[in-house]
């Protein structure tokens, strides 16, 4: 390997002198860490690092910080850096020896080596520090140049943590609003109305307000297949399989679903326990498979509205009472014709709009939020990349 290889592609100025190349057993070696069964943790001040991080507070250290954990049984290389004495679980390795390297430091080149790579085993996945140890790697002679790659690093992820706490706190409200702002079952108005609104809300039939779509792709002009996902909502089969599962020669049985259609998908999750309905926002035409009810509004029922209504359990109980999951335990079993029958809690047109309205923007505000945390989080791996060897 040449010189100009040992040196990062990123680089603080100032720092000319090659990366040192040495095995990682004599940079920052492993060991696992100490036998703590359940019965015997007595409450304290000093963390218990587990395999999937804090697992208890107890009143004895084994080590003491700063100190690098990673995951050894379980959980396989979930990292942790840990600034207060600590009790290192035996499900974990822990950093013996820093040799005079910063430990932050030490913490980023664990990361950026990867030791998820390095699992063995088919059932509970383990980690042996003997196939980590002979990994060779580079890192800077200069404590200096290690804290300012720390310092970079540390940044990102403090920025990121920010990101994701309001990420996570968004997605939590949104959550207890949806259960608020619409009506919980048996019940014929929310808990949380926006002002000016006091008119009861009427119970309609999806069929009332709804057809079945029935036309079929006959003469294979569509060859969009989609498909609807607990998590995605509608999106193209190709994107959420990552190949084609449909065959062109099979499509011409398939529904076509326009702009603005619902799909209701049987298939049962721990997200979806009677299957999801979604909206088809993909602003295109494509097909749908038979084993999927398409419908399409017919009466003024706005669609942002309904679409967020079918995010709630509102309906699961109707679904529960009038369907089974049938032969089949992943999929939920109900007759076209029950299905139709599902009650729908209908406000004014304007509460309608003004619901609907509130949940998009509440929905573009944790997008914006989730694209920002996973520019960051692409941020941190290119940086990982370039400014280490």
């Amino acid at each position: 390997m040449t010189e100009q290889a040992k040196v990062p592609a990123i680089r603080f100025a100032g720092f000319t002198d090659p990366w040192e190349q040495r095995k990682l057993i004599m940079v920052a070696p492993l060991q696992r860490g100490f036998d703590l069964p359940a019965e015997k943790i007595i409450p304290g001040v000093y963390p218990v690092m587990m395999s999937n991080g804090i697992g208890a507070y107890h009143n004895e250290y084994k080590v003491k910080g700063p100190g690098v954990v990673t995951g050894r049984s379980g959980t396989i290389g979930n990292l942790q850096y840990v600034e207060s004495a600590f009790w290192p679980h035996n499900t974990t390795l822990w950093v013996t020896k820093f040799y005079g390297n910063h430990p932050k430091f030490i913490y980023y080149l664990y990361e950026k080596i990867d030791l998820k790579r390095y699992k063995a085993g088919s059932g509970v996945p383990t980690l042996n520090r003997n196939d980590v140890h002979d990994t060779m790697v580079f890192f800077p002679a200069s404590r200096k140049e290690q804290e300012l790659i720390s310092a970079v690093l540390t940044y990102l992820d403090d920025l990121i943590t920010l990101h994701q706490r309001k990420y996570d706190k968004l997605v939590i409200f949104k959550k207890s609003m949806l259960e608020k702002m619409f009506p919980k079952d048996g019940e014929s108005v929310p808990e949380i109305r926006f002002a000016g609104f006091t008119d009861p809300w009427e119970q309609r039939k999806l069929g009332e307000i709804a057809d079945k779509v029935t036309e079929k792709n006959l003469d294979g002009n569509i060859t969009e297949v989609l498909t609807n996902s607990a998590e995605y909502g509608v999106i193209n089969q190709t994107e959420f399989f990552d190949h084609a599962v449909a065959k062109e020669s099979n499509i011409a049985g398939y529904y076509v679903i326009a702009p603005g259609d619902f799909v209701y998908n049987p298939r049962i999750s721990a997200t979806a326990p009677v299957g999801p309905i979604r909206r088809n926002t993909l602003g295109i035409h494509g097909v749908m498979s038979p084993l999927y009810t398409v419908f399409r509004l017919t009466d003024a029922v706005d669609g942002t509205y309904l679409s967020h209504f079918f995010k709630t359990n509102g309906w699961h109980g109707f679904m529960k009472l009038e369907g089974n999951s049938g032969a089949r335990s992943d999929r939920f079993s109900i007759g076209d014709a029950t299905f139709f029958e599902m009650p729908i809690p209908v406000p004014s047109s304007s509460e309608q709009h003004a619901i609907g309205s509130f949940f998009s923007r509440l929905d573009d505000l944790i997008t914006l939020h989730q694209r920002k945390l996973e520019l960051l989080q692409d941020i941190k791996k290119s940086l990982l990349d370039k400014m280490f060897v």
